[in-house]
């Protein structure tokens, strides 16, 4: 009789512990998640169980994050049986959350700080300013904006408004069109270039898709060779190939037109008007598109009949 009994009560135990665990939640998309999933289901907003949509979802992959990952083990959160709103979690990632921005993003870098694009983060432009990744970013979508070049403009607009009056300008790169994005040129995440340039300086930046214009040349153009920004603004500009201004007002900001050699086209004048005469008895105000009318390579030349200094640039 007492080994019956025993049976029975080992019996019962099983059948109860088949019950409890046939009654507890059950992950959902994550690891671990139902500890969240029992409440926060597909009803919840925004959306939390559309990470299964995303690379931080992928629950084949070992290096996939749980919620409390992120979110922090939030006991207080989970435990809470009142019937008031319950206290937050240990790190809450909205717009209007009281978690610093230092602290979300410790989040992200415990498992990005060590990647190549993200590694110089600390000490950048947007670290120093408490710029917090989900500033930027989204986790619990499918399509996160800044990850797709036709929406990453949008988002880098919010905050660089004048660029965005720039790149609606009639000369401009092609990021209206969808055809770039600012992560073109720029790494948000931190670079060693200024600007959070992706390369080490505007030139090189620029030198990834305009090859023709690095050089050497036997003449180069000074200005050139130390900036492209010197001319051209990248954003865009109302003159033609975004110059900041068009010729000949631009080459005359480095170039004295009275000091060209005599023969050139230009406004005449005379000595009543105040303007001071050149050598040619013109008043040096270049007509039409003047200096490119001659000198067409203005970035360099490798021509040989450029062996004066007033013949540089020539086509």
């Amino acid at each position: 009789m007492t080994k019956l009994l025993a049976v029975i009560a080992c019996l019962g135990g099983i059948w109860s512990g088949a019950a409890a665990a046939a009654d507890a939640p059950k992950d959902i998309v994550l690891k671990g998640d139902a500890k969240c999933t029992s409440c926060h289901d597909e009803a919840d907003a925004p959306g939390v169980l559309h990470i299964g949509k995303t690379r931080h979802g992928t629950r084949a992959d070992g290096r996939t994050p749980t919620c409390t990952d992120c979110h922090g083990d939030s006991d207080k959160h989970v435990n809470y049986k009142g019937s008031e709103k319950p206290p937050k979690p240990d790190r809450v990632f909205g717009k209007k959350t009281a978690t610093p921005a230092s602290e979300r993003n410790a989040a992200c870098l415990s498992c990005h700080e060590t990647d190549p694009k993200r590694h110089l983060w600390a000490g950048s432009t947007h670290e120093r300013r408490d710029v917090a990744c989900t500033s930027c970013h989204e986790m619990h979508t499918g399509e996160d904006k800044v990850r797709d070049k036709r929406t990453q403009p949008e988002v880098c607009f919010a905050c660089h408004k004048e660029q965005r009056a720039q790149i609606n300008r009639p000369s401009h790169h092609p990021i209206p069109e969808g055809k770039m994005a600012c992560s073109d040129c720029h790494n948000p995440h931190g670079s060693t270039g200024p600007k959070l340039l992706v390369k080490n300086s505007t030139n090189a930046t620029c030198y990834t898709c305009h090859a023709e214009k690095r050089g050497p040349f036997v003449h180069n153009h000074t200005p050139v060779s130390e900036d492209c920004g010197n001319c051209h603004n990248p954003h865009g500009t109302v003159a033609d190939s975004m110059l900041k201004t068009r010729p000949p007002f631009l080459c005359q900001q480095c170039h004295d037109p009275a000091n060209h050699l005599g023969g050139i086209p230009a406004i005449a004048s005379n000595m009543a008007s105040g303007v001071s005469i050149n050598a040619s008895n013109t008043a040096g105000i270049t007509q039409g598109r003047a200096c490119l009318n001659c000198h067409t390579n203005i970035h360099g030349s490798n021509s040989p009949a450029n062996a004066s200094k007033a013949m540089r640039f020539w086509r």
